[in-house]
C-alpha cells in the first residue's frame, strides 16, 4: 500500500454542504483503483447531516422548521445512519483505504479509526460502544466516563472503504444535543423516542476539550492526527480535485448528492 495522501479542506460554507460527500465517494474509488490511501479532515459551517432514515420521519416538515429556526441547515447525506450536528467545533475525519491487499472486516475496519484517536491522545481514556440516548446512536460511538464524543460509520465501494468519524472537539455540545432533539420532537410528535430514533439526551455527550487539562482547537485534534504520518505531506481537497484526471466522477458524485436533497425542499427547505 502507498503511504498515506493528507487532504484538508477549510470550513465549507453553506452552498457547499455536497461537495465532501461527493468527494468522499471519488476518494474511496480512487484508492480502491490505486491503493492509494487517505486521511481526509472536513467541516461544515452549521450544518446538520441527515441520513435517509430521517427523511422518513411522519412529521418532516415540522422538523426542518425546527431546524430552520436555529440557523442550522439540513444536508442529507449518502450513507446510512441517523442525524449528526456539524459545525466549527466538529471535526469530521474520514480515513479511506483499499481493499485490494487487505480484506477489512466491518469491525476491524472501525477498530482501525477507534486506534487512531486513542493513540493520538493517550492522556484520555477513550471507550468504544453505543450511547443509545446520544443522537445518531451506534455500536462504535466513542466516549469518555460515559459521554459520548465521536461516532462512526463506514461506506463501502467496489475496493475502497471510508472509515467516517465525527468528533465533538469543543463549542456548545449541550445546544447540539437539544437541537436535534428538538429535530426529532417536531419530527415525530407523540412518537418521539420510537420508531428507531433516539431519544437524545443532551448531557450524554460532551466534547473532548472537557476531558482535557487546556483548550482544545481543532487545528491542534488536526496535528495529533496528522503527526502519525509523519512523511506524508497535507494537501488542500481542492488542489487534489484540479490534478483529478477525470472530473466526471466527481460531477456525477455532486449531481447524485442534489437529487438525493431534493426531498429537502419538498418539504419547504429551499436553502440548498
Amino acid at each position: 500500500m502507498k503511504p498515506i495522501q493528507l487532504l484538508n479542506q477549510p470550513i465549507y460554507k453553506q452552498a457547499h454542504f455536497f461537495e465532501p460527500f461527493a468527494l468522499t465517494d471519488v476518494l474511496i474509488e480512487t484508492c480502491g483503483e490505486t491503493n492509494q490511501p487517505f486521511l481526509h479532515f472536513w467541516q461544515l459551517e452549521s450544518g446538520m447531516i441527515l441520513g435517509m432514515k430521517d427523511t422518513r420521519l411522519p412529521h418532516l416538515t415540522d422538523g426542518l422548521t425546527s431546524l430552520a429556526a436555529t440557523g442550522y441547515h439540513p444536508v442529507v447525506r449518502n450513507s446510512g445512519g441517523l442525524g449528526v450536528v456539524a459545525d466549527a467545533g466538529i471535526l469530521n475525519v474520514s480515513l479511506i483505504l483499499p481493499l485490494q491487499e487487505q480484506k477489512l472486516t466491518t469491525d476491524e475496519a472501525y477498530e482501525k479509526m477507534y486506534h487512531l484517536i486513542q493513540d493520538a491522545f493517550p492522556e484520555v481514556v477513550i471507550t468504544p460502544g453505543e450511547v443509545a440516548t446520544s443522537y445518531c446512536p451506534g455500536e462504535f460511538d466513542l466516549s469518555v466516563a460515559g459521554q459520548k464524543i465521536a461516532g462512526i460509520a463506514q461506506r463501502r465501494i467496489k475496493k475502497g472503504v471510508a472509515i467516517m468519524l465525527y468528533l465533538s472537539v469543543n463549542g456548545n455540545q449541550e445546544n447540539r444535543g437539544k437541537l436535534v432533539r428538538n429535530f426529532y420532537q417536531a419530527g415525530l410528535k407523540e412518537a418521539f423516542g420510537t420508531m428507531g430514533y433516539p431519544e437524545v439526551n443532551p448531557n450524554s455527550m460532551a466534547n473532548l476539550e472537557e476531558f482535557l487539562p487546556e483548550r482544545l482547537t481543532v487545528t491542534e485534534v488536526m496535528q495529533r492526527l496528522v503527526s502519525a504520518f509523519p512523511q506524508s505531506p497535507l494537501l488542500y481537497t481542492k488542489d487534489w480535485l484540479n490534478n483529478l484526471p477525470d472530473q466526471s466522477s466527481y460531477q456525477k458524485r455532486l449531481a447524485s448528492m442534489q437529487e438525493r436533497n431534493q426531498i429537502i425542499k419538498e418539504h419547504g427547505y429551499d436553502s440548498l
